[in-house]
């Protein structure tokens, strides 16, 4: 389908000209509900369990570490076999682990250790299926499309983080834990639907069909010779460390700072997905392209000085508010980085780069979630807070000014070539 000039209304949602990607699209919006109300009821769950904050970041680290290790595998796989398949594997795999941990909790036998596990064996569907589903969406749309598809991509995945903990935690006050894990199950029918339905299968490109070893470094080394893809992943790599740990955050200034409840923690939660709707339908309505290494800077800047503000909070609307923002910030800034690294990459080396992202936005949080966890066990949350939100500032300046020494004035410039 080609694309076609029209009024700015129009223009803001060019990517639903694509049939496949509003079958994708679709799917994504009823799943990752079922997502965030099972990310909401395995934190509370934690916390029932074992009171621990450290506890609580260890599974949130044990989630991300296959991401860390195996995301790289995940987008050399991208580039060699059909994204469509990758996709229907992966989502399958989450689906059954949502259902099994519904199921212990039902029965009431469920324990730490269950957790843990499930929370591993969901990581490793994560660390497939992050690079193929990112790297599928330039396959649906094209290029021309693809700001625009990311950025309604993340509308709905933060439309999903309003609705999804705000159910959740009305579901959890009435009834416990387990539907959230059980409605999460059943909501993977919805993207299984959409995928099989869909005629795109993302072949991969004949020029990026290399064996691991080979895939591995070619991406690295185009990485770190482009610019623009090295500044961003930079980026990443500091606010995915620092300020994106809004899972392990989140449940403990809900516990232990403002003494709520599930309700009140899923209304937090939500506060982070009302923000970042906000931001993800400005970047849809106001956004063409890729944004500038600037505002890239300033919005992960940003979100590191809010997790300060944050730890100073102590009225339930005054945090509400500030998360908001953060929830803005997070969004304008993933997005951002997003388009950067899809726009800067060549089509053979899509899925790989898109691995390192997934390394580096998904990938670092065990390191995060472990961090956080332990300064709050020992020190409280308002202390891990102001340190994680610290140091994330220190590191983007530390950034800015290596770039700056480098003299990396091409940061904005396209794809390079393909490294042999």
């Amino acid at each position: 389908m080609t694309r076609s000039d029209g009024p700015a209304g129009m223009a803001a949602l060019s990517a639903l000209r694509h049939r496949d990607f509003r079958l994708f699209w679709a799917g994504q919006l009823v799943s990752l509900i079922g997502t965030w109300m099972q990310s909401v009821g395995q934190a509370w769950l934690v916390l029932e369990l074992t009171h621990s904050p450290f506890q609580l970041g260890l599974v949130s680290a044990l989630q991300f570490i296959p991401v860390l290790l195996l995301s790289p595998i995940g987008g050399v796989a991208s580039d060699r076999l059909r994204k469509r398949h990758i996709l229907l594997v992966t989502q399958a795999t989450m689906m059954v682990q949502a259902f099994v941990l519904a199921g212990l909790v039902h029965s009431g036998h469920v324990r730490y250790w269950h957790v843990a596990v499930l929370a591993t064996i969901y990581g490793l569907g994560r660390a497939i299926d992050i690079p193929a589903r990112q790297a599928y969406v330039s396959d649906l749309v094209g290029r021309a499309d693809l700001p625009n598809a990311v950025a309604l991509n993340s509308v709905v995945f933060n439309g999903a983080r309003i609705v999804g903990p705000a159910v959740a935690g009305l579901l959890i006050a009435r009834f416990g834990v387990a539907p959230a894990f059980f409605i999460n199950g059943v909501s993977f029918l919805a993207v299984l639907a959409a995928l099989l339905a869909i005629r795109t299968d993302g072949r991969p490109d004949p020029a990026g069909k290399l064996g691991l070893r080979a895939g591995l470094l070619g991406a690295l080394s185009y990485a770190t010779g482009t610019p623009p893809i090295a500044f961003t992943l930079g980026l990443l790599v500091v606010v995915s460390l620092l300020a994106l740990n809004f899972n392990v955050v989140v449940p403990l200034i809900a516990y232990g700072v403002l003494h709520e409840g599930a309700r009140g923690f899923g209304l937090l939660m939500s506060s982070v997905g009302a923000g970042a709707v906000v931001g993800a339908v400005g970047i849809t309505l106001f956004r063409r392209d890729r944004p500038s290494p600037a505002a890239l800077a300033g919005s992960a800047a940003t979100l590191c000085a809010g997790l300060v503000v944050l730890a100073l909070m102590s009225q339930f609307a005054a945090a509400a508010a500030v998360l908001a923002v953060l929830g803005c910030c997070q969004i304008v800034f993933s997005t951002g980085a997003n388009t950067t690294l899809q726009l800067s990459t060549p089509d053979a080396l899509r899925g790989r780069v898109m691995g390192l992202y997934a390394l580096a936005f998904a990938g670092m949080s065990p390191f995060g979630s472990l961090l956080v966890g332990t300064v709050a066990e020992h020190f409280g949350v308002r202390i891990a807070c102001a340190v994680s939100g610290g140091l994330g500032l220190i590191a983007i300046a530390a950034l800015a000014l290596v770039a700056t020494r480098l003299k990396w004035q091409n940061l904005g410039t396209g794809p390079a070539a393909i490294p042999h």
